[in-house]
């Protein structure tokens, strides 16, 4: 499909820095995905990629790279720009961090502008919650629930590509939608919409029996994003701004028809 859009593909295996080889001195731009090794404090593919990078005299002019909002830990929900201190509670988000650090450090020394788009869940119409909601899988009550953030992949795409031609060196963006939704509702959302049953609502205390632990690990943490930034800078204008606008219409798209209040 790549090559069908005119696209030359150079494989390279972030664990294997010797494959990596091709990169140097080649790409202008770059947008850096790639999650970090599954253990471990050090995110070793970032590490190989600037490496990889660094080898040539003729170095990218931007890279973009997609971290993650998780780098910011558990903020009992409270309102969170990109200038809040990082306190990752998980290696996955630890390793991000130190993506981040080591990206932003080359940044500097090169002066290749670098810039991090903080990306909180990313929900698409094949991207949605709905075998867990099939398997029944609960939900926090009300109560103890926490903020939860997301952004449509469509959205995050526009993002990133902007990113790549408006961006700041060295420069934070957290790239949430507009929405202020707390993760039980969100699922509540989509089962109305796909016309399944809602998820039982339990306490934090049976949570941590009942559901799975990657999972939990997100419902541990509660924060509401602050998107100013993205929108000022980056003349970002989201096709979706809230995740009932994105869920309605990937339900409209399925054929289900319109959910009643």
């Amino acid at each position: 499909m790549l090559r069908s859009l005119g696209v030359v593909p150079i494989n390279g295996d972030l664990d294997r820095p010797g494959s990596l080889r091709a990169l140097s001195g080649l790409p202008d731009d770059v947008l850096h995905s790639a999650p970090p090794p599954s253990e471990g404090h050090i995110d070793t593919r970032t590490m190989h990629l600037i490496a990889a990078l660094a080898r040539a005299e003729n170095l990218p002019q931007r890279l973009v790279y997609l971290s993650t909002t998780g780098v910011y830990g558990d903020c009992r929900g409270e309102r969170v720009p990109e200038t809040r201190p990082l306190k990752p509670s998980n290696a996955r988000a630890v390793r991000r961090a130190d993506a981040e650090a080591r990206l932003r450090d080359w940044s500097r020394r090169s002066r290749v502008v670098v810039s991090v788009l903080r990306v909180p869940g990313i929900y698409a119409a094949d991207r949605l919650p709905l075998a867990r909601l099939r398997q029944g899988t609960p939900a926090i009550c009300a109560e103890q629930d926490s903020f939860s953030n997301h952004v449509h992949a469509d959205d995050l795409a526009s993002i990133a590509v902007r990113a790549l031609v408006a961006s700041s060196p060295c420069r934070v963006y957290n790239t949430g939608d507009d929405s202020v939704m707390r993760m039980g509702d969100y699922f509540d959302l989509v089962a109305d919409h796909f016309h399944l049953p809602r998820p039982r609502r339990i306490s934090r205390s049976q949570a941590e029996t009942e559901i799975a632990a990657p999972l939990l690990s997100f419902m541990r943490e509660s924060r509401q994003l602050i998107n100013e930034r993205m929108k000022r800078e980056l003349g970002v204008r989201l096709r979706y701004p809230t995740v009932q606008s994105g869920v309605a219409e990937a339900a409209r798209a399925a054929g289900f028809p319109a959910a009643t209040a």
